[in-house]
């Protein structure tokens, strides 16, 4: 029979409705369950792409002699942790104080019925091995500690509380005096850790860290430094000639088990492609390079083609698994793939993709990687290089349609809002760089989606399902939403979509903000209560949401000459100074806010007949000048006063800086003056 997982919406709680597990989801139900049975929980976190989560399951929740020990012993409950980051980031944060280590998926923790974890641990084994012990023996163990050492569980538990409260930054007495200091320590501790002969940051598993990449990049804008942008180019660069990389469909998966970024966990998650979308964007914004150009196309294409819903928003995963196989939709044999290609094509692709090397997949499959620049195997094979790259256009064509026949990865179809907004906002600079008018309709449907189902009488829910939407919205959901809107309006300027960020902003402040010590709360002042209420300034796998508040507030601030915006956001990084100038790791979102801060973007305001605008704001928007908001508008009535200039036959500009703005600027070469770039506006 089915559990009560079997009403949610959640494919990942979908996925153990049919578990012998008595499994309840998050909820007072459970939890009053446990008290009145005096029984502990046992809380299991994970995600639908999520490889040791399937495993833990295959081994452990779906075996009845498990499953009969769960129920006897606790009450069982099961979260989504893309759905309920909150409680994901408030019991990884307690796993870390208790284990004194990492965390990770699937989580599992051991709550007393007050909701305190008092042990706990990540994969466990259906046997003992990897050092680690039994599930069984850990069920058991932990059932006779529950009932025999109570008085010791509560006197940790209280410790525990205590922990979580000291991992909150306090706010200041004295407001810091703010420098860029904060700024050079971060880009000297990421050159410290630079990977200089395969990119990335430290040894395997290597992850992505866009945020740290769009600080070197913006670091490298400032101060024209070589070395800063030497990394982002090297790391990004790397990445795409890697395995990391989709290269027959495009999309990057998770993280790389190996230091050269060629064998993946092959989950392919929509809050990693968006940024990286916007990197390599930028990099070609940057540099020109045509690659970073092709690896930002076929991110976008996979973007659009497999993740984006008939009603506009996107969807959250795709699976590591097809089949119950981790990485077999996308591995591949030298005769298969010779079986497909003619002679000239196998002869390109077998060398390019590493097919004549060795099985790098678990020794037996091959997964495509740049093994082979393309210049060297024409010179090799005597063609030009032009000749080479149609013969392995071509193949990647076959391949790319045999592998769409194969049996796909599961797709995690449920549309988060936080999500979506980063997807958005990469979508909405890559339209501006690239003048991709489908990339740019993308990422209007995509919000357009968002107002009319995830927003709902002046607030945000966190996810949509079917004819489901849940679920009270987080600092993430608002912060990453504003800023996707303020890229969104300098790719084509919708007043409704200024009215839009303006409402999400006003929510912020209302229901998020710490009044008291500056920043915001990661959970609303009406949410439930749990046992920590995070204000977060660390990045991890997505940027801190405090720092995308304090960077978006900024600009919308300067766009519409609304100060307490950029009073919130003053506060914010008045509150997480002190741990940025201290202990910079982990907070470049909050080092590109402070920098922005520091020196504040001017805004280009263009306005006239809509095609001669376009004129103008074609070539300012393809460059990459981060110190710089652009609005290209035309007609458009009801605007603040920021915005709000004369509309005349020919085209016009003003360059503002504050408050202060020049003249208005009539011809291309003084707008080029104004700007100190060289545009060639037509």
């Amino acid at each position: 029979m089915p559990n009560r997982l079997a009403k949610e919406t959640s494919p990942y709680l979908l996925q153990h409705a049919d578990n012998p597990v008595d499994w309840y989801p998050w909820g007072e139900e459970a939890f009053a369950l446990a008290r009145e049975q005096k029984k502990p929980i046992l809380l299991s976190i994970g995600y639908s792409a999520c490889h040791w989560c399937h495993v833990m399951a295959h081994e452990s929740f779906e075996d009845e002699a498990t499953a009969k020990l769960m129920n006897q012993w606790f009450v069982n409950i099961k979260v989504d942790r893309e759905e309920r980051p909150d409680l994901d980031q408030i019991y990884q944060t307690a796993h870390q104080l208790l284990a004194q280590r990492s965390g990770g998926w699937p989580l599992t923790l051991f709550l007393s019925p007050d909701g305190v974890p008092f042990l706990g641990g990540t994969y466990f084994p259906k046997t003992q091995r990897y050092g680690l012990p039994s599930f069984k023996d850990l069920l058991e163990y932990v059932s006779k500690a529950y009932a025999q050492q109570g008085q010791e569980i509560a006197e940790q538990n209280q410790r525990l509380r205590e922990g979580l409260a000291s991992t909150l930054t306090p706010g200041q007495a004295v407001p810091a005096e703010f420098s860029d200091e904060p700024v050079a320590r971060s880009t000297h501790l990421l050159d410290a850790h630079f990977d200089s002969r395969h990119g990335g940051f430290g040894d395997a598993p290597k992850f992505p860290h866009p945020t740290d990449l769009m600080l070197l990049l913006r670091a490298h804008a400032r101060s024209q430094a070589p070395r800063p942008r030497a990394i982002v180019l090297t790391t990004l660069s790397r990445m795409a000639a890697g395995g990391v990389f989709d290269q027959l469909g495009g999309g990057f998966f998770r993280y790389s088990v190996d230091a050269e970024w060629n064998i993946p966990h092959f989950e392919k998650m929509l809050y990693d492609n968006g940024p990286l979308l916007r990197l390599y964007t930028e990099a070609y914004a940057m540099t020109g390079e045509a690659h970073y150009r092709h690896v930002a196309e076929q991110t976008a294409a996979w973007m659009m083609r497999e993740m984006q819903s008939p009603q506009g928003g996107f969807y959250s995963t795709q699976d590591a698994d097809s089949e119950g196989e981790e990485g077999k939709f996308y591995l591949w044999s030298p005769t298969a793939v010779e079986a497909l290609l003619s002679e000239e094509e196998y002869a390109v692709a077998s060398r390019h993709y590493g097919l004549h090397r060795s099985a790098n997949f678990e020794a037996t499959h091959w997964h495509l990687y740049q093994a082979e620049p393309l210049w060297q195997i024409a010179k090799s094979l005597k063609l030009s290089n032009e000749a080479c790259e149609q013969h392995l256009q071509a193949a990647r064509e076959k391949l790319f349609a045999a592998r769409s026949t194969r049996i796909k990865p599961g797709l995690d179809d449920k549309i988060l809002t936080s999500w979506n907004a980063l997807a958005i906002e990469a979508l909405a600079r890559g339209a501006a760089v690239f003048q991709r008018r489908d990339w740019l309709q993308s990422a209007q449907r995509a919000v357009d989606f968002i107002q009319r189902t995830l927003w709902v009488a002046g607030r945000l829910r966190v996810v949509t399902r079917g004819e489901v939407t849940k679920g009270n919205a987080f600092l993430d959901d608002y912060a990453f939403l504003l800023s996707a809107l303020i890229e969104l309006m300098q790719a084509d300027f919708r007043r409704e979509d200024l009215a839009f960020a303006q409402a999400l902003a006003t929510a912020l402040l209302d229901h998020f903000e710490d009044r008291a010590h500056g920043g915001f709360f990661f959970t609303s002042h009406d949410h439930e209560p749990l046992i920590h209420r995070p204000v977060p300034g660390l990045d991890n796998a997505l940027p801190a949401g405090n720092a995308v508040a304090a960077f978006a507030l900024q600009r919308l601030g300067a766009l519409t000459g609304e100060t307490r915006y950029l009073e919130a956001a003053s506060r914010t990084l008045q509150r997480f100074y002190p741990d940025l100038k201290n202990n910079p790791a982990g907070y470049s979102m909050m080092a590109i806010a402070l920098l922005e801060h520091l020196n504040p973007p001017r805004t280009v305001i263009l306005r006239g007949k809509a095609e001669a605008v376009r004129d103008w704001h074609a070539p300012l928007a393809a460059r990459f000048v981060p110190d710089t908001l652009l609005i290209a508008l035309n007609e458009q009535r009801g605007l603040p006063a920021a915005l709000d200039k004369p509309l005349a036959p020919s085209p016009a500009a003003w360059v503002c800086q504050g408050t202060q703005c020049s003249p208005p600027i009539t011809d291309p070469a003084g707008l080029e003056d104004a700007l100190g770039l060289q545009l060639q506006v037509q």
